[in-house]
């Protein structure tokens, strides 16, 4: 880690919280799955592991001083500006950046996420220009939304919109722009202060329920990590050197096999029938189920998805999207957990825990 940058808590030194890290991990490797909502307890990690997470993804190529962060070979992360430059035969000067990492605050508008017009051109040489807000600041990065729970509807839905496409359209006196807007959405927030919309919730692609720690040993333990840490920040990075960069290799390898991993028709059927069984609205379920079995084959070094690929992220891709039982007011996860016995003909375990994820 740079000197220059203030020291980040490295996400291999992250103790705990399994599903929640592997769910962060199977977005970054395939970003369509369509984001992430953390809910639970207040100081449970869930910002500590999204900024971790952020700090160890490799640096990417942009096109320098594009407000966009615009790719230099992929047309579908192109702004307009630098597709004209490109057809018109202009060698496009590139430089390395860390992936953007966006935090939305909870009073920011419509304007500040989306764009809106250049007054200061607008008085000073009276043309109509556009002013690039967050959107297109977080292309090809990171958007991080604490509270998500209590941001504005309206809000949520432009992020989610503009998360599902890839792209941000804006229609402001005068002035229409549209740019690519790929990132990873993350949201979180505490149950106890409110819920999203179920047709919003729906939206996320992965859910996760986080809790705080009871084990004694382990409480400990992250307490003395992060003693560790507070105490000499560059030293403690430093140990974890080695596993970050392993873990770094480790998604850009699974992002390049990605596309040659295979998914058998039968597990494809066995997805859809769970999500038939489970009475799931719409398509989303079985979609997401694909690519996060997919995304988690290729982190494991894969080309072929497996029956136990799809048991550890089917809690995720499904829990939030079953209807709410008027006596339960977190779903755990038993009923996809019964489901999928069912379906793939297995024994009911005793736990609905996810199986873990070793990120070494």
């Amino acid at each position: 880690m740079s000197d220059t940058r203030r020291p980040i808590f490295p996400f291999t030194a992250i103790v705990g919280q399994e599903e929640m890290k592997l769910a962060l991990l199977l977005n970054v490797v395939d970003p369509r799955i369509g984001g992430v909502m953390i809910m639970g307890d207040r100081g449970t990690g869930k910002s500590t592991a999204i900024r971790a997470l952020a700090a160890l993804l490799p640096e990417i190529a942009v096109v320098a001083d594009d407000p966009y962060n615009s790719s230099p070979r992929d047309p579908d992360l192109m702004s307009a500006e630098v597709l004209q430059r490109l057809e018109q035969g202009e060698a496009l000067p590139t430089e390395q950046r860390q992936v953007p990492m966006v935090d939305l605050p909870l009073g920011a508008t419509e304007d500040r996420l989306c764009g809106t017009i250049d007054i200061e051109q607008a008085l000073s040489r009276g043309v109509r220009a556009f002013e690039p807000g967050l959107l297109a600041r977080v292309n090809r990065g990171i958007l991080y939304v604490d509270e998500v729970n209590l941001l504005d509807d309206h809000l949520v839905d432009v992020l989610l919109d503009a998360a599902a496409s890839g792209w941000n359209t804006v229609e402001r006196e005068g002035v229409s722009v549209r740019h690519p807007a790929r990132f990873v959405l993350v949201g979180s927030g505490n149950p106890e202060e409110g819920e999203l919309r179920p047709q919003l919730l729906d939206r996320f692609g992965l859910s996760v329920d986080v809790r705080t720690v009871r084990e004694a040993e382990l409480r400990v333990q992250i307490v003395e990590q992060r003693g560790r840490f507070d105490g000499d920040p560059q030293g403690f990075c430093q140990t974890q050197q080695s596993q970050q960069q392993a873990l770094q290799e480790r998604i850009g390898q699974a992002r390049e096999r990605l596309p040659q991993v295979q998914l058998d028709a039968d597990l494809r059927l066995a997805i859809s029938r769970m999500c038939g069984e489970l009475d799931v609205d719409g398509l989303r379920g079985d979609i997401v189920s694909n690519r996060a079995a997919r995304a988690l084959a290729s982190l494991e070094g894969r080309d072929q998805v497996e029956e136990e690929d799809v048991a550890r992220v089917v809690c995720c891709c499904l829990r939030h999207r079953l209807r709410k039982d008027p006596m339960e007011t977190v779903d755990s996860g038993a009923r996809v957990v019964k489901a999928f016995c069912k379906v793939f003909q297995r024994a009911e375990p005793e736990t609905s825990e996810p199986f873990q994820l070793a990120l070494t």
